[in-house]
């Protein structure tokens, strides 16, 4: 019987397919070197909250933003959350930023304040710098020597033989069999840039080599240069972790010891909190390492979105945990004016927060697009989904946003693209758009709907 033909089609190894998420268009503020505002990084519209939000990531480069936060005000879909994400960006790629809802701190298992402080430590980020000497460059060859048993074992790997090559030459190296193990566990095949260390034989693949840039495999990978200087060298290894890594990291699972209790515990896996105790002593040891100069304390940005929904006790926690020195941005957001505070009967305050807290945040306010920037942001949006639509097309989408709401306009571009590929058409047109907009109904239309 003849073999069926396998089909394999052609893919380039340096084309990597992203998903397309909500603020994929978003690459920082879009700010000038003078501070202000410009077309570009993906951010239309919201000129003077862009510009207090670069002053903002200034003062957490100068470190001058202890013990003060920002507010986010402003309607829904005025590109809130878009600033929270662009200031995090701004502050740089290794920086940790954290989302969150308000409504995530309520749990049946968890303290509400553990919940907060869990987050604040995932947004606070720390960069280790160690010294180390490692076996760094291009897999020029992997070779494993086995060696015989009589017994039921067999064979077994006695030592691993790995040739690394750099720019000045390269080097054969005697390795432990567990290295093996850790070469293939990470996948390393010839023409993978690596590095072992040479205390602990941690191996770590850092790429492909450039050598194999122009050839085409069937999975997309980085290229990186081959290394320069001797293949035994010191390098400079940074690890970042956050906090909350460290605390995970020390925790010891609570209950007992007994057969019972462990099975009950694999069977019914619960959210344990961390002590206290625990985080002070990793707190100590993190100072300690940052006063040495072993480690860098990189702060970074957690997002807390629907504010409002926060009761007393959260807002309490939050005015206290702001002032430590181990603390990240803080950025709220609600689209709340004067509103009740949760956990209170009579206390209404501006935005649903108190006063006292209000009094350490900087407010910025959102104010609601025009017609011309949101034309402008669906454009930014079907580029980035790399959907084809004409300026007429862009213009009843427009119109649609201002009738109804900015997200809904956004929302009907990938079925107004598949609608147009029924139809034969590469490009949206304004009756794909004018069919999707009756086949989805906005909010009004169906509250309205509802009431009739």
């Amino acid at each position: 019987m003849a073999e069926s033909a396998v089909k394999i089609q052609d893919t380039s190894a340096s084309f990597v397919e992203k998903r397309v998420a909500t603020h994929s268009h978003i690459r920082g503020l879009g700010l000038r070197d003078d501070g202000t505002a410009t077309v570009d990084c993906g951010f239309i519209g919201q000129t003077s909250a862009r510009e207090a939000a670069g002053l903002i990531v200034d003062l957490v480069k100068s470190r001058k933003m202890a013990g003060r936060a920002v507010l986010l005000a402003g309607e829904p879909g005025t590109g809130k959350t878009a600033i929270a994400l662009a200031i995090s960006q701004e502050l740089g790629a290794k920086v940790p930023f954290r989302p969150m809802v308000g409504s995530e701190v309520f749990s049946a298992e968890v303290k509400k304040t553990e919940v907060l402080e869990e987050n604040f430590r995932r947004a606070i980020g720390l960069r280790i710098k160690e010294i180390k000497e490692v076996f760094e460059g291009e897999v020029v060859d992997v070779t494993p020597h086995e060696v015989e048993h009589s017994g039921p074992q067999g064979k077994s790997i006695a030592s691993v033989a790995v040739t690394l090559r750099t720019a000045k030459g390269s080097k054969t190296l005697k390795l432990d069999p567990s290295i093996y193990e850790s070469l293939l566990k990470a996948k390393v095949t010839t023409g993978d840039v690596i590095y072992v260390e040479a205390n602990s034989g941690t191996v770590k693949r850092l790429g492909r080599s450039d050598n194999f840039k122009q050839e085409y495999d069937l999975e997309a990978d980085e290229f990186v240069p081959v290394p320069k200087g001797e293949v035994h060298k010191k390098r400079e290894v940074v690890q970042d972790v956050t906090l909350h890594d460290l605390d995970m990291a020390n925790a010891r699972p609570q209950g007992g010891q007994d057969v019972l209790s462990l099975v009950g515990q694999m069977m019914k896996p619960r959210k344990t909190e961390v002590t206290d105790k625990l985080r002070r002593e990793i707190n100590k040891i993190v100072n300690r390492y940052i006063e040495q100069g072993t480690a860098e304390l990189v702060p970074g940005v957690l997002f807390i979105d629907e504010a409002h929904i926060l009761d007393m006790e959260c807002f309490t926690f939050l005015n206290r945990a702001i002032e430590s020195s181990l603390a990240p941005i803080v950025v709220l957001a609600t689209n709340r004016g004067m509103s009740l505070i949760r956990g209170t009967d009579d206390i209404v305050a501006p935005h649903g927060i108190p006063r006292e807290l209000l009094d350490r945040l900087l407010i910025i306010r959102t104010t609601p697009y025009g017609v011309d920037d949101m034309r402008k942001i669906i454009m930014i949006r079907a580029r980035a989904e790399g959907l084809l639509v004409g300026e007429e097309t862009l213009q009843v989408l427009a119109e649609v946003a201002k009738g109804s709401s900015l997200r809904y306009a956004i929302q009907l571009l990938t079925p107004a693209s598949i609608s147009a590929a029924a139809h034969g058409r590469d490009r949206i047109m304004p009756e794909d758009v004018n069919e999707t907009s009756t086949l989805f109904l906005d909010t009004k239309r169906s509250a309205k709907l509802l009431l009739d």
